[in-house]
């Protein structure tokens, strides 16, 4: 006993989890896709996108299909006719160019620093002069663009580095991204690779410098104590001589800087990237095969040293470096050990430059992109295996300069991690498609997946994407993704391949094989994860839309732009299907409800008349009792008169037969009293009257002030009647005990209680019957008022479709507490109270009197509810097999002239689907939802949805077969 009525009102356990899962996932997820007020370039932009990807007003999106060099020419193209517009407007002005959407040198000086750092990060001290004014004699290339060129600078881009240090091993790859600049207007034009498209960049010269210029006599809050100290010893020309010391060539640089000291296409390289991204802060930490992507437009892949099941077959693609791939190395992923290993930075990337296999010996060239630090073992710099034949064959010399030799063995040994990139020649095609996704707390197969058909069998590259963040950093949100698909063969639950899981590179995850000619499924997994402590978009737009403007501008712009992309479009169908469904599901749930709240009227109504029917039957009652009160007290006056008249009778009889008394005949009272008797009737006597005839009726023995006894059947009549009135009221009391909870909740108890006091003189209150008990079907109602309320009860009639579509958007809302006023009529907007002490409502809310929805009142989850949301892309690279067509061998003209050989759409299911009658189930209750959409989900588990079938080395795949 003791434990049921602890947990008694508790919930039960899986009503608190829905409950939980209820509050903790947002009633309408989504994600702001335009954050500056009237964007049209990304209006237009999305329009574009979204008339490029209808198929024909179907529920699908497709995207065209071109040349991987087709997106960098039109790129390269437009960036020589940016650069040559601008060195021809500054010539007509005779100005060198400065850049006013990335001007280093004003943005220094005024403090806003919008160039170095991105919406949130930390500061430092830089000074900022353009190129002719670092370099004695600056030049773009000093004999073309090499490993041994690059110097990474303060800013931790070491992966750009190292990526650029593995384009150099490649003649030609640096040449493509820096496409056109003329060193006299100070103009240089970039391209680089972004989510599958590639797009250019012009800066200026100016770039930041180590050390303050000598004039200046504070940096920031602190004095200039460099001059100072230089000052101390006496010098012909001061000034000068600390220029040449501290502000000339690349030792002067703050961030990178080439090994020569006039070249300068690595700072300036840096620069572009940099604004790219919106500022330096921004290319802070990453990873080497992502800087390889954007600078080539390959497609990187992540490889674990303990995941190479064929150690041969990897040599052979190391072989293959400079050619078809690029590889970069590191190691130290999640430990930080002692630090280094013989040499060997950990955390730190690296490139491959060469891979030879002399005399039996298997040796790799690597680079540091700090250019210093080497590996101290076997084959390095002065190790003992080095000879001079071996000097000759492999050319190398010593030094540290961060180029060494390292064995294969050595290799696999002391790095953890391979970036290996693919890249791709004029032979490939590029098909690409975007969307956008919600993503549930649990990572599973979304419903909407991309579905791809090749005209030709050939190889294929999959690349699954996610926009790349870095390009608006600050506005990134507070969920990271990681990325995870699955290939199927059109119509089959197995599926062929699946995407390996990325544990550094979460930008995006590719899978490479060979498929024939056919149609195939991409499923989509991603796997969300909240990070605390980071703001969502809109609240860094309110925190930065008054402080820095500028920069909110920029990056606010880039990330328009980057969604505009991926905006989902209602096709004419779905938009038809969708007012169909809200239409039928409006019907189906205003029926439901319709239903429930006549139910509940039948009830009342029902009480209604009950109660209706116990206030016929107490007015019954009371009438009874005044006519048993009224004919008790006639047979009183009559047994009074009736006495009176005897002892009158009896008295003058005395008097007529015995002598006269003297005393007696001398008072005239009993003739009086006799000829009151006779003209007054039943009526009382008179205090008087009834003193005067005291001795005679006390003589007699009957008491004049009491009433005479009741004749015999009448006693019995009454004493039958008292008894009927006891039995009937205790057979009720015995008949409703069972039920008298059950009545009292539902109904108030009647009126005119305050009666009883009547019934406890000369009646038996007790006998009063209670609702149910029968009466005299004989007694008459004339005496009720017809238009009092006890017969005012109408019958019920059917609520209005307006009413029920206000109770039910007050539901939807998540005042679930608004139904219990469905017992009631149609209710005003501003109704504030229930008759008979029911629940009140304040105007508009429909919820209980005091409701309140501050953020007070609300749980974490519901305060702050799990809202994430992706925009993937898939891209799809594809090289035919290699055949004759029309007698013209396969290559990029023949591609030209297979037309589109991959079509690639997403597919997104049916939201809106309205099945057959007989299929057709009652729509799920939405409280507590928040009017989120109700969906009928075509597929169901089994058979035919490739997106309930589990992975193979799922551990609940057992059961899953068993259950279908």
């Amino acid at each position: 006993m003791r434990i049921l009525a602890q947990t008694q009102g508790a919930p039960p356990p899986q009503r608190k989890v829905d409950e939980f899962w209820r509050k903790f996932t947002a009633r309408t997820p989504g994600k702001a896709t335009t954050l500056l007020p009237r964007n049209e370039l990304a209006t237009r932009l999305a329009k574009r996108s979204a008339a490029a990807q209808q198929d024909n007003g179907s529920t699908t999106s497709a995207s065209r299909t071109r040349s991987t060099t087709a997106s960098y020419e039109e790129a390269a193209a437009l960036c020589r006719a940016k650069v040559d517009q601008i060195v021809a407007e500054c010539r007509r002005v005779n100005q060198k160019y400065r850049d006013p959407h990335f001007d280093l040198d004003f943005d220094l000086r005024s403090g806003v620093r919008d160039c170095l750092e991105s919406l949130s990060n930390r500061h430092a001290d830089y000074r900022i002069k353009r190129v002719g004014e670092i370099f004695d004699d600056p030049r773009f290339y000093i004999d073309g663009p090499t490993a041994n060129d690059v110097r990474q600078g303060r800013d931790g881009d070491c992966w750009l580095m190292a990526a650029l240090c593995t384009l150099s091993n490649k003649p030609g790859l640096i040449e493509r991204v820096c496409v056109a600049h003329n060193e006299d207007v100070g103009v240089y034009g970039f391209v680089f690779h972004r989510d599958g498209e590639w797009f250019s960049e012009i800066i200026d010269d100016h770039l930041y410098l180590l050390k303050p210029d000598y004039d200046e006599a504070c940096i920031g809050r602190r004095p200039n104590v460099e001059r100072y100290l230089w000052e101390d010893i006496e010098r012909a020309d001061s000034e000068e001589k600390y220029r040449q010391t501290y502000q000339s060539n690349s030792e002067a640089l703050y961030f990178a800087q080439c090994e020569n000291k006039n070249e300068t296409w690595l700072p300036l390289l840096e620069k572009a990237y940099a604004k790219a991204h919106g500022d330096y802060a921004a290319i802070e930490g990453g990873w080497t095969g992502e800087g390889i992507e954007d600078l080539t437009g390959g497609i990187t892949a992540e490889l674990f040293t303990a995941d190479i099941l064929d150690k041969e077959l990897f040599w052979q693609d190391l072989m293959r470096v400079n050619k078809d791939f690029l590889f970069s190395c590191s190691t130290g992923l999640w430990g930080l050990g002692y630090g280094q290993r013989k040499g060997i930075r950990e955390g730190h990337a690296y490139s491959v430059m060469r891979a030879v296999e002399v005399d039996g010996q298997r040796l790799l060239l690597l680079k540091n992109p700090w250019g210093k630090g080497e590996w101290t073992g076997p084959w390095s710099d002065g190790s003992k295996e080095w000879t001079p034949e071996w000097l000759t064959k492999l050319n190398h010399r010593f030094g540290d300069d961060g180029v060494f030799w390292i064995s294969y063995k050595d290799l696999l040994r002391k790095y953890q991690y391979f970036d290996r990139t693919r890249l791709f020649g004029p032979g490939w095609t590029i098909t690409l498609a975007w969307t956008t996704l919600n993503v549930s707390w649990a990572p599973e197969y979304h419903d909407t997946k991309f579905s791809f058909t090749l005209a030709k069998s050939g190889s294929v590259v999959l690349v699954l994407s996610q926009l790349d963040d870095r390009y608006f950093r600050g506005l990134e949100g507070e969920y990271i993704f990681g990325l995870g698909f699955r290939v199927h063969k059109a119509g089959q639950d197995d599926y062929l391949v699946r995407s390996h899981t990325t544990y550094s590179m979460n930008r995006s995850c590719n899978v490479e094989l060979d498929l024939d000619a056919g149609e195939y499924t991409v499923l989509v997994r991603i796997d969300a994860e909240r990070v605390d402590g980071v703001l969502p978009a809109e609240e860094v737009v309110r925190l930065n839309a008054k402080e820095r403007r500028e920069k909110l501008l920029r990056i606010g712009l880039a990330y328009d732009l980057a969604h505009s992309k991926a905006r989902v479009v209602e096709t004419a169908e779905e938009k038809a299907a969708r007012k169909a469904f809200i239409n039928w599901r409006k019907e189906k749930r205003r029926a439901a409800f319709r239903k429930q709240v006549n139910a509940e009227l039948r009830i009342r109504r029902y009480f209604q008349v009950d109660e209706w029917a116990s206030k016929r039957r107490d007015a019954a009652w009371r009438r009874k009792v005044e006519r048993y009160r009224a004919e008790k007290r006639q047979a009183k006056h009559e047994a009074k008169f009736k006495a009176a008249q005897e002892g009158a009778r009896q008295a003058r009889q005395k008097t007529a037969e015995g002598p006269v008394n003297s005393s007696t005949q001398a008072s005239p009272q009993p003739e009086a009293g006799a000829t009151n008797g006779k003209e007054e009737g039943p009526k009382e006597l008179s205090s008087t009257e009834t003193q005067g005839e005291g001795n005679q009726v006390k003589s007699e023995g009957a008491d004049p002030s009491r009433p005479a006894a009741k004749p015999a059947d009448d006693q019995t009549k009454s004493v039958e009647q008292s008894e009927l009135i006891t039995a009937v009221g205790a057979s009720e009391e015995a008949n409703i005990a069972p039920h008298a909870a059950f009545y009292n909740r539902l109904r108030p108890p009647p009126r005119g209680t305050d009666a009883d006091s009547d019934f406890s003189e000369d009646g038996p209150s007790h006998g009063r019957p209670q609702p149910g008990a029968p009466y005299d079907s004989d007694d008459d109602d004339e005496d009720l008022d017809p238009s009092s309320d006890i017969c005012s009860i109408r019958s019920f009639s059917t609520v209005s479709d307006t009413w029920l579509d206000y109770r039910l958007e007050l539901k939807d809302k998540g005042h679930g507490q608004a139904q219990s006023q469905a017992e009631g009529d149609t209710p005003p907007p501003s109704q504030t109270a229930q008759a008979g002490g029911g629940v009140s409502y304040t105007a508009g809310r429909g919820g209980p009197s005091g409701y309140s929805s501050s953020e007070d009142e609300l749980d974490e989850f519901e305060r702050d509810p799990w809202n994430a949301v992706a925009v993937v892309g898939l891209r799809i690279y594809f090289k035919p097999e290699k055949e004759k067509v029309d007698g013209i061998e396969d290559g990029p003209a023949a591609v030209e002239n297979e037309g589109d050989l991959v079509k690639i759409r997403v597919v997104r299911p049916n939201r809106w689907e309205i099945e057959d009658d007989s299929d057709k189930e009652e729509v799920e209750n939405e409280k507590g939802k928040g009017g989120g959409r109700e969906t009928k989900e075509k597929g169901k588990e089994g058979k035919g949805d490739e997106t309930k079938v589990l992975d193979v080395d799922d551990s609940a795949k057992d059961a899953a077969i068993k259950a279908a």
